[in-house]
């Protein structure tokens, strides 16, 4: 990239209008690019870039303008950005609200038909027409559905299942009908 020459300056005898010799003198000092030093001896001189910049009153009016700006807008494009998600959210809720009213219409409009009113009571209020003969069947689940008999929990022990009540009733009665009775010494 070449550099810009330098604007002459108002005074002969100033420096500020051209660069000084010792900041010329290591450019001249360097060897040539294709060295094997390289990246290296590329370095920029901090104090020569530095002159090259000119601020004038204007230049810095327009960057503290930008920087207002910036500080300005900032906040409010985030303000922004919230919104529009709200703005999106609410979309969606819209959307989702339509779709359950043409969900209810269609109900709606479902119940209006005498055939589908008559089969809802027939289904859900076992209603039948005069001279009908209805048969509700009970326990009419498939045998996979229906929870299974838990087996014995090991081989040797298991329980048998047995009502206590005739069996007390069998033996009291037995005890008072016998006809010898054993007396305990």
């Amino acid at each position: 990239m070449a550099r810009r020459p330098a604007p002459p300056s108002a005074s002969a005898g100033s420096s500020l209008g051209t660069p000084s010799t010792a900041a010329t003198a290591p450019r001249a000092a360097r060897s040539p690019r294709g060295s094997s030093r390289g990246a290296a001896e590329r370095r920029v001189d901090v104090r020569e870039w530095a002159s090259g910049i000119r601020l004038s009153a204007f230049s810095v009016i327009m960057l503290s303008l930008v920087v207002l700006g910036a500080w300005v807008l900032v906040p409010t494009l985030g303000t922004y950005i919230d919104q529009r998600q709200k703005i999106a959210a609410l979309e969606h809720s819209i959307q989702v609200s339509e779709d359950e009213i043409t969900a209810l219409q269609k109900e709606r409009e479902r119940w209006n038909d005498p055939a589908y009113i008559t089969t809802q009571a027939r289904e859900r209020l076992y209603y039948v027409k005069p001279g009908e003969v209805v048969y509700l069947i009970d326990n009419d689940l498939d045998p996979a559905a229906l929870p299974q008999e838990q087996g014995p929990v090991s081989d040797t022990l298991e329980e048998k299942p047995s009502d206590w009540m005739p069996q007390l009733l069998r033996t009291l009665t037995s005890a008072g009908l016998s006809d010898t009775a054993v007396v305990a010494r």
